[in-house]
């Protein structure tokens, strides 16, 4: 079965992004052609880059690398869930993608942001990103306004509309990711 992670890319306290995250696990939840694992970065507290060796390498040296390339390894594609911090994604986030190299090889991802514009300019950095690292990304995503899909900018309220867009996302990863499955053999 085609296993799919949802990596929450903030570890701030009070973060918005918790709850983005947990509502699109639900979503995800109740779908029964892929597996899907929420992936927490405050369960891998990377240093900033500590590796002595490229990552195109795969010499991890530190425990803590190997660690989360034995996670990203065993998906076969991913939703991001991003803020937009500074017209970027987060340090953190850009940080645990830095790490690695193979492991995001001929995978498929998808974008799921949250701001003041909705998170667009953190996923367009995304997008580029992942083209350098080998990773297909689709076209659907999901934006959240801190100012329309959140209460006082921090209790989660996403429109109605946004269910429809997050099943159109879903089917679209989880089709290329099966795809990607055979290019990495």
């Amino acid at each position: 079965m085609t296993r799919i992670g949802i990596i929450l890319g903030s570890t701030r306290p009070n973060r918005n992004g918790e709850q983005v995250a947990n509502w699109v696990f639900d979503l995800a939840s109740r779908r029964d052609d892929a597996e899907f694992e929420l992936i927490d970065l405050r369960d891998y507290p990377l240093p900033h880059l500590d590796e002595p060796l490229p990552p195109s390498l795969g010499q991890y040296q530190h425990e803590h690398t190997k660690q989360w390339a034995a996670t990203i390894a065993s998906f076969d594609g991913f939703v991001i869930v991003t803020p937009e911090y500074n017209h970027g994604t987060s340090g953190v986030l850009k940080n645990a993608i830095d790490y690695l190299y193979a492991e995001w090889n001929n995978k498929a991802a998808a974008f799921v942001a949250y701001g003041s514009l909705g998170g667009a300019r953190a996923i367009e950095h995304l997008r580029t990103m992942c083209g350098g690292l080998k990773i297909a990304t689709i076209r659907q995503q999901l934006s959240f306004s801190l100012f329309t899909d959140f209460e006082n900018f921090a209790a989660f309220t996403p429109a109605p509309l946004h269910n429809d867009v997050a099943i159109v996302l879903f089917d679209e990863l989880e089709s290329w990711a099966a795809a990607l499955g055979t290019v990495r053999g």
